[in-house]
């Protein structure tokens, strides 16, 4: 059962938001070096992000399984296949959602109002497939909020510095860039069930071509974090740091020309956030 639930809430994309999510709240403000940390708020965010992303993934998969059932690609998923329960989905979206309540309230109480922005976010970005082709920015916008909650929760105010908020540009232009890719398996079958998605509407042709501009903003986005926030404290080692994500984020974009589920592309995307994020606690000392 722990496995089908794990499989359910994809337990591996974790390493999407979480290294994010971290980062972003180092980030956050003046650095007091390793000992200066906060573990306990820290642990607070680790909490809300887990409890977030659990959340997120499981009404990704509820609003969604009837077209997975459709889909040769995606019907062995756990709601189409039976290994779940639509009411054991509701069940595990709503402890996600418990979790995610608690540990913002613990970080700061004022916290609780600022979380039905991720849960709208969550609930609207899976439907929009279904009327327009900017969904895929939806996905994007989604793992954007990471480091901006981790910045916030940290800070324990309202007060968002340049580091999150290029880490959240970056964040944004990344997984949008990745998802149109993705899209592209999908080309045909999101044309007969008349959904939208930039494959579907304007070919594959484009949908690589907004791929590459999307990948090419995102790198851009962590030379300005880099420059305004990394390098001032880490100088030239900042850049060499920041080297590997970029690299990664480059070999996405080459396997993202020819997809099969077999492909690099889903294992280099999962490791580009890690990067990132290591890339940041590297450089703040």
């Amino acid at each position: 059962m722990l496995n089908r639930v794990a499989k359910f809430v994809k337990l591996e994309h974790t390493l999407f938001s979480l290294p994010l999510l971290f980062a972003g709240a180092l980030l956050a403000g003046p650095w007091a070096g390793w000992r200066g940390l906060a573990w306990s708020r820290l642990g607070l965010i680790l909490l809300a992000g887990t409890g977030a992303r659990t959340m997120a993934l499981a009404l990704n998969r509820l609003l969604d399984h009837q077209l997975d059932a459709l889909n040769p690609r995606t019907a062995g998923r756990e709601l189409p296949s039976g290994a779940l329960t639509v009411r054991m989905g509701w069940g595990i979206a709503l402890a996600g959602g418990l979790l995610y309540l608690f540990a913002a309230f613990k970080l700061a109480p004022w916290l609780l109002w600022m979380t039905p922005i991720p849960v709208l976010v969550f609930i609207i970005y899976p439907l929009m497939k279904r009327f327009t082709w900017t969904a895929h920015f939806g996905v994007g916008l989604g793992l954007a909020l990471a480091p901006l909650g981790g910045a916030l929760g940290y800070g324990g105010d309202f007060t968002l510095t340049r580091g999150p908020l290029w880490l959240a540009a970056f964040a944004f232009c990344w997984v949008s860039g990745f998802d149109v890719l993705y899209a592209t398996m999908d080309e045909d079958f999101d044309r007969e069930a008349k959904l939208y998605s930039v494959p579907a509407v304007f070919g594959k042709n484009t949908a690589l071509d907004l791929g590459l501009m999307l990948h090419g903003a995102a790198l851009l986005c962590l030379g300005a974090l880099v420059k305004e926030s990394l390098a001032p404290m880490a100088g030239a080692l900042a850049w060499f740091l920041m080297a590997p994500a970029c690299v990664l984020l480059l070999l996405e974009q080459k396997y993202g020309y020819s997809l099969d589920m077999g492909s690099p592309f889903f294992k280099i995307n999962a490791w580009i956030g890690v990067a990132v994020a290591l890339a940041v606690f590297a450089s703040l000392r």
